[in-house]
């Protein structure tokens, strides 16, 4: 059986995996992503295996976050772990630092397809839903500006906390209070990687928040205009 062809695309630059060997992203590989210090020399691994390419955490530290480019299908792929790639498109989203870094694995001939089912018109819908006030979208979509802003893959700052806060025009204890909330509410959704034990919010969840809410569209370009909104326009 032969491979599927894979292509990468990161930076506006494209990368072809080989079938036979596997191929190293990282501060060193194949694809050298960045010279980074907070980036593993081989972190991530793609690989065909049993018809099938694989992508792997080889790293020790840092996650990834991968999904369908459409955002209906989301997984953390943590150290030492792997998935397989069967979309046609898949996001691949990473956090070194302060920087966040995006590329795209491109499949074609993949034996994968993906159905999408309109939401029915009458009746309510529950499932996966989750409501956020206006502040805490605000807060989401401020960490998410930089990535929302840029066009096609690359690397992005996410915001410190103060910058964020101060794009708000808010006090750095409601704005961090409000990050609380919003985690906590991803978390009990079952959105991995936002806590760092029991009853203890994960020192990196500003990072694990980005990645997840532009790679499930929780907050898109559109929602840009939010953040000039005040509690009185609510």
């Amino acid at each position: 059986m032969s491979a599927p062809q894979m292509t990468l695309e990161y930076c506006g630059e494209w990368f072809t995996p080989d079938a036979v060997q596997p191929f190293d992203i990282g501060r060193e590989g194949d694809l050298t992503i960045d010279d980074n210090p907070y980036l593993h020399r081989r972190f991530l691994r793609i690989s065909f295996q049993d018809g099938i390419w694989w992508l792997s955490n080889v790293g020790s530290l840092l996650s990834a976050t991968v999904c369908d480019t459409s955002g209906g299908v989301q997984s953390w792929l943590s150290p030492g772990n792997r998935i397989p790639i069967v979309f046609k498109s898949t996001t691949i989203v990473f956090t070194a630092g302060p920087t966040t870094y995006e590329l795209l694995a491109h499949l074609s001939g993949q034996q994968f397809e993906t159905e999408t089912i309109d939401a029915p018109e009458t009746g309510e819908q529950t499932i996966g839903m989750i409501n956020f006030t206006l502040s805490q979208k605000q807060l989401i979509v401020a960490l998410c500006e930089p990535m929302l802003k840029r066009e096609g893959t690359g690397f992005t700052e996410i915001p410190s906390t103060a910058d964020a806060a101060k794009r708000l025009g808010w006090a750095i204890t409601r704005f961090n209070r409000k990050l609380d909330n919003v985690c906590d509410k991803l978390d009990r959704m079952g959105v991995k990687g936002l806590r760092g034990g029991p009853k203890q919010l994960a020192t990196n969840r500003r990072a694990r928040l980005v990645e997840y809410a532009v790679t499930t569209r929780l907050v898109t370009a559109d929602d840009l205009p939010i953040l000039d909104l005040t509690d009185d326009d609510a």
